[in-house]
């Protein structure tokens, strides 16, 4: 308890939980935005107890794999060589991660964009929508990814435990705060939704880069993010102001 008081008094400790909850938060905006698209093919009932189930139990798996922090540091040892560099339980794990979200965003891509894939759709009916289960397990096996990775960094961030705690139990309920209105607003622009696509392909890329070695400043990837969000946004404006020209005028 004495250590957690001193802690409380360091200016030092406040800063580092200040940039963790900032890194964090940035962080979960990818794993937001596929908690958005991927329950919002789940029947409208369904969409809002299933964000808040997934990331009310993402919460609870990162609290574990905080509480396992010394396993978590040991996934960047090598377990094996391959072509001649070391590979770490890490390595694989964004491998494997990035290429379940490059292949997820691509056939959610396919869906939205083929004619055959929407007839396809109509003709299976209800297996046409994914079960709540499967969100949910969708939504945790990238989590897993995300949660690893930003553990990581946290550990290089600051040593103190109790910091990265309650930098995760902030991010997490900034998450659960902002995940409806995302979801919501995702799901009234079509075109948001593959931009968000096109994201979700980018991370699921330098996922597969970084576990290969080669390490993509984070950086570039929200500046990326940032700057297309932007265009969209003065598309979104532009739209809107031709719709309101065709209107006719009140009488």
């Amino acid at each position: 308890m004495e250590s957690l008081l001193a802690l409380s008094r360091d200016p030092a400790a406040w800063a580092a939980l200040a940039t963790l909850v900032a890194m964090e938060i940035v962080l979960g905006i990818d794993n937001l935005i596929f908690i958005s698209i991927l329950t919002n093919k789940l029947p409208e009932a369904m969409r809002e107890r299933a964000r808040r189930v997934g990331i009310s139990l993402a919460l609870i798996m990162r609290l574990g794999l905080l509480a396992t922090i010394a396993w978590i540091v040991a996934l960047t040892e090598p377990v094996f060589t391959l072509l001649g560099r070391g590979a770490s339980w890490r390595d694989i794990i964004l491998i494997a991660g990035g290429a379940f979200l490059v292949w997820k965003a691509t056939r959610e891509i396919h869906q939205h964009v083929s004619p055959d894939a929407e007839h396809d759709e109509e003709g299976m009916g209800a297996r046409a929508v994914p079960g709540f289960a499967a969100a949910i397990g969708q939504i945790l096996v990238l989590d897993l990814v995300f949660s690893i990775d930003s553990i990581i960094t946290a550990v290089g961030m600051t040593e103190h435990v109790p910091i990265m705690f309650v930098a995760v139990i902030a991010a997490v309920a900034v998450m659960l705060f902002a995940a409806t209105p995302l979801a919501n607003f995702i799901n009234a622009n079509p075109t948001i939704v593959m931009l968000a696509l096109a994201f979700l392909i980018m991370i699921g890329m330098t996922l597969i880069a970084d576990g290969l070695g080669h390490h993509v400043p984070k950086g570039y990837v929200y500046t990326a993010m940032a700057f297309s969000s932007g265009v969209e946004a003065l598309n979104m404006l532009a739209r809107r102001r031709r719709r309101r020209r065709a209107e006719p005028p009140a009488a």
